[in-house]
């Protein structure tokens, strides 16, 4: 696929779910996706298909995170933790689109660590940094306690332990971003409220589901 192509296929993949794409960030994704399809090559860091990718790679991969950085508010130097980075997506599409971000990708495996720290040097990402770690230790740094804006998780389990560790890293009222295939009518988690749940990826189905963290007047006596 020449340079080209991916980038007319990337922007009609854009226009069709009505995300957010600039001329200036099409140079990037493309060296993300190259540099993924490159380590993908000798380490697992997705399944999709990169060396003839499909429609639902582009989706996947890199329109959900642009169609996600409409909840984000542009001009911020808010303190981002990516959750479960992996191969680097909505992360890395993501602070793409939203470059005065402060992100720090959380990744407990040492070869996508790796990764993660390559592709931040070849796109050349100011204010981004990896944490070869579990993201429960990590929330649990004094420096990371309570000092997020803003949490992005997605293909982690959701489960008290993830929510737990989110709550501890957000300052009040700052936002879980959750990356899912169903929209999940479940009950708000301790320490949260939903603020909204949106359609990200027409087919197959993607939602992004939006929490506030809040305190509790017993929480607060206890911080």
């Amino acid at each position: 696929m020449t340079s080209l192509e991916f980038r007319d296929r990337l922007a009609r993949r854009a226009r069709r779910a009505r995300a957010p794409l600039t001329l200036n960030m099409l140079g990037p994704l493309e060296a993300y996706f190259r540099l993924l399809a490159q380590w993908n090559a000798r380490i697992n860091l997705t399944a999709l298909p990169l060396d003839a990718p499909t429609d639902e790679t582009f989706d996947r991969l890199l329109v959900e995170p642009l169609v996600a950085a409409l909840q984000v508010p542009t001009h911020t130097l808010s303190v981002w933790f990516d959750l479960g980075s992996g191969g680097g997506s909505p992360a890395i599409p993501l602070k793409i689109a939203r470059p005065a971000l402060r992100l720090t990708m959380v990744e407990s495996k040492e070869r996508k660590g790796a990764f993660l720290r390559e592709a931040i040097r070849t796109l050349g990402l100011v204010d981004t940094t990896v944490e070869t770690e579990r993201f429960e230790v990590a929330s649990d740094k004094t420096g990371y306690k309570s000092m997020a804006d803003l949490v992005t998780v997605r293909a982690v389990k959701t489960d008290v332990v993830l929510f737990e560790t989110a709550a501890q890293m957000l300052k009040q009222g700052g936002r879980l971003l959750l990356f899912r295939p169903s929209h999940s009518p479940s009950a708000d988690p301790q320490g949260f409220e939903r603020a909204s749940t949106v359609p990200l990826i027409e087919s197959p189905p993607s939602f992004l589901s939006i929490y506030r963290r809040v305190f509790h007047v017993e929480q607060s006596r206890r911080t």
